[in-house]
């Protein structure tokens, strides 16, 4: 039994590696590129709040070793792209970064009153992590690097619960309370002072198909959301005409794929509220936010 589990175990492998070589022109060898992201990205959020570190080092130690975790990381991953010219976009940018996270956590401790500190926002709360990392890697996605940034974006979506494409514009003090199950698309954009609770999907009506049935990339597909607007646990928002605008309240459960003037308050057809509906309005009725 020994013997034939061997023999199958190395023809199995045998084959799989005939199947990599007739589908991959030039195989590229991403071991330990994971760890790599993952790593780099803790040393770029650890040099950013170093009182938060998880053993005391200067913040320009930090740095160092980070920028050398990302020449290794630069070299494995194609890209058209000099080294040089990713990390001093990077560098450039981390005091940007460092400035909209500031406003971030001061958006979470005045949003939540069970904050009791700007501390506790950084220890407990899982957007902060996800929010920082989104800043990191959408200075990444700007410059135009592959991969990288996605795979950073995924570290935080499997620690948090929360996912954040790096491609999606977001304004400062952006808070997501709770978190867990938060989908933001490539193409949102999102204004500032906007608050999203948990399982809130900012995401796509539908996809364009070509000629040969395949998706077609590169098209705006997800929703513009103002400033100053709040949206409940559960709300799905999609589609890329889609524009939410300034000081809306979405309700929770709400499902919206078209746009909603400023200053309007939309409810789920099973919201409990105080203000008079009248019978005719069942589903997502929109209200004036003056009127709460």
């Amino acid at each position: 039994m020994e013997q034939t589990l061997s023999l199958l175990i190395r023809l199995t492998a045998h084959e799989l590696e005939q199947e990599d070589a007739t589908n991959c022109k030039r195989p590229i060898d991403y071991y330990g590129l994971r760890q790599e992201v993952e790593h780099i990205t803790d040393l770029l959020i650890d040099a950013m709040f170093p009182r938060f570190a998880a053993e005391p080092v200067s913040r320009e130690e930090r740095l160092q070793q980070a920028v050398e975790v990302l020449n290794g990381i630069l070299t494995r991953i194609p890209s058209k792209l000099r080294p040089e010219e990713v990390v001093l976009a990077l560098l450039e940018n981390l005091p940007e970064v460092r400035r909209q996270l500031r406003t971030d956590l001061t958006a979470a401790y005045q949003g939540d009153p069970a904050a009791k500190s700007i501390d506790e926002v950084i220890l407990c709360y899982p957007a902060f992590m996800a929010i920082s990392t989104y800043r990191l890697a959408h200075v990444l996605y700007r410059v135009g690097m592959p991969l990288l940034p996605r795979m950073m974006t995924e570290y935080a979506h499997r620690l948090t619960g929360i996912d954040i494409h790096p491609g999606a514009v977001i304004g400062d003090s952006f808070f997501i309370d709770h978190g867990t199950g938060v989908v933001i698309g490539e193409t949102t954009t999102i204004g500032c002072k906007v608050k999203l609770y948990q399982h809130v999907t900012l995401g796509a009506k539908s996809f364009a198909v070509g000629p040969d049935g395949s998706l077609v990339k590169g098209v705006k597909r997800h929703p513009d959301i103002g400033d100053r607007v709040v949206i409940y646990a559960g709300a799905t928002i999609l589609g890329g005409e889609t524009r939410i605008g300034n000081d809306c309240i979405i309700g929770g459960s709400v499902w919206l794929t078209h746009s909603v003037p400023a200053g309007k308050m939309v409810l789920a057809r099973t919201a409990v509220t105080d203000t008079p509906l009248t019978k005719d309005i069942m589903v997502n009725p929109i209200l004036d936010c003056a009127m709460l």
